[in-house]
């Protein structure tokens, strides 16, 4: 598919999702959340795709929302906000509940809503020069894009307070040490080393990948008990899937496993 802010391929079982505003700092403005909505869709529905790498052009990952857009807006600045959080949720739900690991590989600064969906990712690479900021709170506004829902999950409570309400920044090397992000990688290294995880994931088994995904999603509403039912159910259902039976041949057979 083409789309007008973001660039979309499709590579060794891979989709390399690319924020392109780079003018514009890549700022979520209406057009750019409906194409991450729509690409989103496109990912968890195209069976050929098995993981998704997001990242984007330029020296910036994401400032957040269009602010410019935004004051254009005169009156009805409420409402239009409300239909691009919207789409940018709609994304980001879609990230969350496909079968397929999210990878994401921040470049540069992730403020406000960028900083939101830079932490939404399964498994998060981030550049020695990133940098991490809340922002909202700086421009009167209250943060979205999931935020307040993966962050103190992250982080903390308190941590989650600080960032929000101080707009404090973080550096990459901050963002790995209080669990934001998976790895810090060198500027010149992080396509390929986001990419390399991205490839191997793809190569792996979607039905245990997806499993692992809906297992994490229900860990902190779910009891013990009912969190172990679904563990039970889970990995039953998996041993019994032809990735399971090709898993458990290959360890018994010390070769790599071939999934399908």
């Amino acid at each position: 598919m083409n789309f007008d802010t973001l660039l979309f391929e499709v590579d060794s079982h891979v989709a390399t999702i690319t924020l392109n505003r780079p003018k514009a700092a890549n700022g979520l403005n209406a057009a750019l959340a409906s194409d991450l909505k729509s690409a989103a869709k496109l990912c968890d529905m195209n069976s050929d795709i098995r993981a998704v790498l997001l990242t984007a052009s330029g020296r910036f990952f994401c400032v957040g929302g269009d602010i410019k857009e935004m004051a254009s807006h005169g009156d009805e600045v409420g409402s239009e906000i409300k239909k691009l959080a919207d789409d940018l949720h709609m994304a980001i739900s879609t990230f969350a509940r496909m079968k397929k690991p999210l990878v994401v590989a921040v470049n540069g600064m992730a403020a406000g809503a960028g900083f939101s969906l830079a932490i939404s990712g399964d498994i998060v690479f981030a550049s020695d020069t990133a940098a991490f900021t809340m922002a909202y709170t700086k421009a009167g506004l209250s943060p979205d894009g999931s935020s307040s829902y993966f962050l103190p999950r992250l982080v903390g409570l308190r941590r989650a307070q600080d960032l929000m309400l101080t707009n404090r920044m973080l550096t990459a090397d901050e963002a790995l040490g209080w669990g934001l992000v998976t790895k810090v990688v060198a500027e010149s290294e992080l396509l390929e080393s986001a990419s390399n995880m991205a490839k191997e994931l793809a190569a792996g088994s979607q039905g245990a990948n997806a499993m692992v995904k809906k297992l994490l999603m229900t860990s902190f509403s779910n009891s013990l008990e009912t969190q172990m039912e679904i563990e039970g159910r889970g990995i039953s259902a998996c041993a019994a899937a032809l990735d399971g039976r090709e898993g458990i041949s290959a360890f018994v057979e010390k070769r790599a496993p071939n999934f399908s």
